[in-house]
């Protein structure tokens, strides 16, 4: 009799990087990048599934869509940098799309998704909740701080969290 490798349900981990120019003051996108080289060591180890998502520019870009991670996460992360404007809006609008169709094709996979943002966007329209388990990491640092991460987080029905609360190691 065959058996399957593991009864764990299979794991995916939506990971939404907003590297917009705003992302640059106060070491904000350095935090940033310590979150994420630990969120992809995790997903390594727990074998999750990655997507990951990238929001600086004009629009938002796919750079993994659930694939195991690997060392060009690594590489990638290095090279990030931050620059442009925030279509924040556009790739969540698209991660929303991606999360329903890939449910569509694999039920019993369980997502979550790792919003990682400073929330200064020039123009944020209402945005629908998302349809898995949502984090909302807000990055935004320095002496004024406008706080629009944890709105957004509200709205889009993701728990709230700001970088400096996290565990990192």
């Amino acid at each position: 009799m065959l058996r399957a490798r593991s009864a764990k349900p299979r794991e995916l981990w939506l990971v939404i990087v907003d590297a917009s120019a705003s992302t640059r003051r106060h070491g904000a996108l350095g935090q940033a990048k310590g979150l994420l080289a630990e969120v992809f060591e995790q997903a390594y180890r727990q074998r999750a599934r990655l997507a990951v998502l990238h929001a600086a520019g004009r629009q938002p870009r796919w750079l993994w869509q659930g694939q195991k991670a690997s060392a060009q996460l690594r590489d990638w992360l290095r090279e990030l940098g931050a620059g442009g404007g925030t279509p924040l809006p556009e790739a969540l609008a698209q991660a929303a799309d991606w999360l329903q169709q890939r449910q569509r094709h694999k039920p019993g996979e369980r997502q979550r998704l790792l919003i990682v943002t400073d929330g200064r966007l020039s123009d944020c329209p209402s945005l629908a909740p998302l349809p898995c388990a949502s984090l909302l990491v807000d990055i935004e640092s320095g002496p004024v701080r406008l706080g629009r991460a944890r709105q957004l987080a509200a709205n889009l029905g993701a728990e709230y969290r700001a970088i400096g609360d996290l565990p990192l190691r």
